[in-house]
Order: C-alpha cells, then structure tokens, then sequence
C-alpha cells in the first residue's frame, strides 16, 4: 500500500499539528520580549537618575501608575487587534504585523533617552494588540469542534508562553539592572526578532488557519450574514461574565510585575548564603519555571478529575484557580509582617506565594483561552478574543490602582484584603455554577470522554 504524503498543514507531532509549534515558538520569543520588557519596567523607572546605570528617579507611586496604565493599554489594545482581523487581514497577517510592530518597539527601547521609552512602549502596544488575541484564536483553529486534544493544545501553547517568560527575567534582567537598562530592553528586542523569524518560516504549516473570513467567499458570506442564535446569545453572555472573573484574577496576580517587584527589591532579603544577592527581576522568572514544571502536573490532574465523572466545566476551573491564586497572598501577608518585625523578610515568602500563584494560573488561564474559542461565534472569534485580552488589561489596571493604594493603605492590608475577598468570589462562583454551565448549553459536553490516546500524548508532551 503507498504511503500518502500529506500537505504540511496536516502534519502531527506528538499527536498535534505541526502548526501548533510554529504558534509555541513564535509565542514564546514574544513572551520573552514582553517578560524581559516587564520584569525591568517598574526597576528602571524607580531607579537613580545619578546611579552609575540610571533611571527615571520616579517614586513608587508614580512607578505603579504607569505600570498600570501601562499594562492595561497592552491589552485593551486587542479590541481593535481582534477588530482588523476579524474585518480586514484575518487573525494569521494581523499577527504577523504586530510581530513586526513589536520588533520596532524592542528595538527602539534600546535607545537611552525618555522620548525614545514612550515611543517604544507605545510600538509595542501596538504590537500586542495584533498579535495576542489572534495568535490565540489561531491555536483553537488548528482543532476541528469537539476536538478533546484542544484543551491540551492551549497547555502546550501555555508553556511556549511560560518558557519565554522564565527566560526573559533571568537574562534580560541580569543585563539590565547589572550593565544597562538599556541593553536589558535591546535584549528582549532580539527575542522578538527571533519569533517573528519562526512565524515567517512556518507558514506552510498555518496554511489553512487564520484567514480571512471574506464576503467573496460563499460559505464565509453565509457564516457572515446568519443571525446569531439564541443559544450563541447565551454562550457570549456566559463568556462575558467569565471576563468578570478574568479581570478580578489577573487585578491580583499582576502584583507579580508592580507591587511584588518593588517589594522583592526593596523590602526582601536577596543574600543567598552570603555569596550574592539575587536581583529583584529574577523572582520574575520564579511564575514561569513553577509553569514550566507544573503545567503537566495540573493538566493531567484535571484530565483524571474528568475522567472520573466529576465536576470540569471552564467555569468551575476558573474559579477553583481565582481561589488558589488568592491564597497565594497569605504568604505575602506573612512576609509583610515579618518585615514588620525584622526590617525584611525571606525570599522564601516570595517563592511560596508565586507557587500557589501558579498553579492558580494553570487552573484558570489555558482553560480560558481554549473556552472562548468553543463558545464565540465563528464570525466574532477575533473580537471577542480581543475582549479576553481587554478584560486582562483591565485587570493589569487594576492591579495598578491596588499597588498604589498599597503606599497609603500598608502592603499587609493590601495582600490580606486580597487573600480573603478574592477567595470569597471564587467561592460564590462555585456555588452559582448550575445556571452558569445552562448558559454554555453543553458547549463542552463532547469532551467529557477522554480517549486513552489523547492521555498518552498528554505524557509524551510532558517529557517534551
């Protein structure tokens, strides 16, 4: 019997389509650039402007003001980003321009001067804003409806994403608080240009993912013009109340770039057995390794919990997550008081509250990508995407206001206030969750059995 070559778009590896690693690889090395970017944001702009490597000389507040201005901006930008795709380029050229809009913003950080920091971050908002919504639909794309390999397709994707962003902190932050701040930012600017490499070349692979859905085109004018139906009503009204929670979580876990960073600089313990002192931007890293080697672990728990008959909706995930991530910042309220006490605390508050951090993002935050391309309407898959984004913008903002509010207020209130309210919603989500799954009308139904194939991938893909 002969062999059939298949045409590149359809081939596996590892049980998944070759596609979903050219996306891995070009996520990661924007993450990179985006995480380097991050972890030095808040430090250069708090940083002495007579140091011999010089900042902005801001004060705290006006630091996390601007982070969360910041923040917010990235992603807010992916309304418009998912808009063009959905409208004019389709989700695969819009990702490519804000590739190259990313590059230019890298690039232009680099230079040492305040016009150059504003015109740079505003490139890279740009970039973002094409890019990250589009590249994500463009993951759910890859998978037929029904797919059981899609939510672990959006884990992969995930530790693309986490891979990057351990990296980035750990090498661009070294150079940029150690040698320059500048050649930190011209580092992530090379990460970028590396992912942006990847998109280019495999292109064979995405041939048939991210296009434009065109009025020329009968079957793509059909799926234009239809009304959306009741039950696609209710699966955007379910969506939207998601966005809710998506704002409250990423409001306290995006203390990690702003109030966290400043406080692992300022009022922590980085001695490491008397030998060196750890910079503050490597705790940035500290999320992204605890993904990289937990990301398996979660998933695969989650995929024995459904195979078990119990409860696994989106929904219940996300705020199962909400409330992990929020005891999280038990830790930090013990690392307060601690330095209360003392006049610093231990790295090791730091470590514990990143760790419960992660893991209350793997719960919440790949599950969220891959339910929204279950749930949307074909036609607003960008869009809505888009809105995801805006929503974690949203909370990046957020996230701004309680930082600053933590100068006045005290940071042990702030992280004690987080730790108790934030599990409270999750909690009451939980208990709300019968009419919330109605909403859905068994959008995830078909995934209930997991084949005995798709759990072997799952374990090839952890050894990867």
């Amino acid at each position: 019997m002969a062999l059939v070559e298949k045409a590149p778009h359809e081939k596996e590896l590892f049980g998944h389509p070759v596609g979903l690693y050219i996306l891995f690889f070009t996520e990661m090395w924007e993450r990179f650039s985006y995480y380097g970017m991050r972890a030095l944001f808040t430090l250069f702009l708090v940083a002495e402007t007579t140091s011999s490597n010089a900042g902005f000389g801001w004060s705290n507040d006006d630091a996390l003001a601007l982070y969360g201005w910041y923040t917010m901006l990235v992603y807010v930008s992916s309304i418009p980003g998912g808009w063009i795709a959905d409208r004019f380029l389709g989700q695969k050229k819009t990702v490519m321009l804000g590739g190259a809009l990313l590059c230019i913003g890298h690039a232009i950080l680099a230079m040492n001067s305040e016009t150059s920091f504003y015109v740079g971050c505003l490139f890279i908002i740009l970039g973002v804003g094409c890019l990250k919504p589009n590249i994500s639909s463009m993951v759910g794309g890859l998978y037929k409806p029904k797919d059981e390999r899609r939510d672990l397709g959006f884990y992969i994707f995930y530790m693309g994403i986490n891979i990057g962003g351990f990296l980035a902190p750990i090498l661009c932050g070294y150079v940029g608080e150690q040698i320059n701040w500048h050649y930190g930012f011209g580092l992530a600017a090379i990460g970028m240009f590396l992912g942006q490499a990847v998109y280019v070349w495999g292109q064979k692979y995405l041939t048939h993912v991210g296009n434009l859905i065109s009025r020329k085109n009968e079957a793509d004018r059909e799926i234009l013009d239809k009304p959306l139906t009741s039950i696609e009503k209710d699966r955007i009204k379910v969506l939207l109340i998601s966005f809710l929670l998506i704002i409250l979580f990423w409001a306290a876990f995006e203390q990690a770039g702003g109030l966290m960073n400043l406080y692992a600089m300022q009022k922590t313990d980085r001695n490491f057995f008397g030998l060196f002192e750890i910079p503050a931007s490597v705790f940035q890293s500290v999320n992204s390794f605890f993904i990289i080697t937990l990301a398996t672990v979660v998933g695969g728990f989650w995929l024995r919990w459904r195979k078990a008959g119990k409860e696994s909706s989106s929904i219940f995930k996300i705020a199962v997550g909400m409330v992990i991530m929020a005891l999280g910042f038990g830790f930090m309220s013990a690392a307060s008081m601690q330095y209360e006490a003392n006049g610093s605390s231990a790295m090791y508050w730091l470590i514990f509250a990143y760790l419960l951090h992660t893991i209350g993002e793997l719960c919440a935050s790949p599950v969220s990508l891959s339910y929204i391309t279950k749930l949307a309407p074909l036609k607003y898959a960008s869009i809505i995407m888009g809105l995801y984004w805006a929503a974690t913008g949203l909370g990046n903002k957020v996230a701004g206001l309680i930082g600053q509010a933590s100068q006045s207020l005290g940071e042990f209130e702030i992280f004690t206030g987080i730790a108790v309210i934030w599990s409270a919603i999750g909690i009451l989500v939980i208990v709300m969750l019968k009419p919330l799954k109605r909403l859905a009308h068994g959008a995830e139904d078909g995934e209930t059995k997991i084949s005995n194939e798709v759990q072997e991938d799952f374990n090839i893909e952890g050894h990867a």
